[in-house]
């Protein structure tokens, strides 16, 4: 026996009009709620793949990129290989910093990894990308599951020192510490050492002169506890001021793409 019920097109076409603008209502009255974000806040734009590409590249010193491996991002699945590389050495851009529990349409970061950092790190990138782009989590979620598998052992250090470049002329990210989700515009090539359950006081870090520790994951799994911290080593004047010159190029491509991209005096 079937006890379904059909109601007439118009009914059902009045009944699905309803739905839509019952949880529309919903998210413009709750926009930072569960559902709602996913919604209105994890769907990421698709870059030009030319655009993407050669800002990836821009992570790496000219001498590794040709031999590297490039991950692009597709927004509806995550990180795929665009290149495929020879040397050890990816790179690709981040668009997503688990550690600040937010979904933001407007981050940037290209970054590379040597084998090591590929093997260790990198999964964790894509793991976020991919649950991002699924729509099933909201950004608290996906914070709380990698915290989860890295207290668990499913998401491990770094098994040596290495190094991750982060040579790009332009990034838009965050300042560093997983409390100020303030989000900014920044020229400042740099070397990154693996520096795993490590803070700035190890080292009597300055990071008005350099170098210094950042370990975001610190301040969410509890000091020096976080596996992926980093010792940082900023560009000098002149290098960072040829790598600004070199890319000029690009930075005219990506302020043409996003006007955010623009420089400031200063570099911020």
């Amino acid at each position: 026996m079937n006890n379904s019920i059909s109601l007439p097109k118009k009914s059902q076409q009045y009944f699905l009009l309803l739905a839509v603008l019952l949880i529309t209502s919903q998210c413009l009255l709750l926009p930072t709620k569960g559902f709602c974000q996913k919604m209105a806040d994890s769907k990421l734009e698709k870059m030009p793949v030319d655009l993407e590409r050669d800002y990836a590249l821009s992570a790496l010193p000219p001498h590794l990129r040709k031999g590297a491996t490039v991950y692009l991002l597709d927004p509806a699945k995550g990180y795929y290989i665009a290149q495929k590389g020879t040397n050890g050495f990816i790179c690709f851009i981040t668009r997503t910093e688990w550690e600040w529990g937010e979904f933001r349409n407007d981050l940037t970061m290209p970054i590379s990894f040597d084998a090591a950092g590929t093997k260790a790190i990198f999964p964790v990138y894509q793991a976020v990308a991919a649950m991002r782009a699924s729509g099933k989590f909201t950004a608290r979620q996906i914070k709380d599951i990698v915290i989860d598998r890295i207290r668990k052992g499913i998401y491990k250090a770094p098994s040596r020192p290495g190094v991750s470049y982060m040579l790009a002329p332009v990034m838009r990210g965050y300042p560093g510490d997983p409390t100020n989700n303030k989000i900014m515009t920044m020229s400042m090539p740099h070397y990154m050492f693996y520096a795993p359950y490590m803070n700035n006081a190890d080292i009597g870090g300055d990071t008005d002169h350099g170098p210094f520790v950042n370990n975001p994951d610190n301040t969410v799994l509890g000091d020096k506890k976080g596996p992926y911290g980093y010792i940082i080593m900023p560009a000098g004047e002149a290098e960072a001021a040829k790598i600004v010159k070199t890319n000029r190029d690009l930075l005219q491509r990506l302020v043409a793409y996003k006007s955010y991209y623009k420089i400031k005096a200063g570099g911020m």
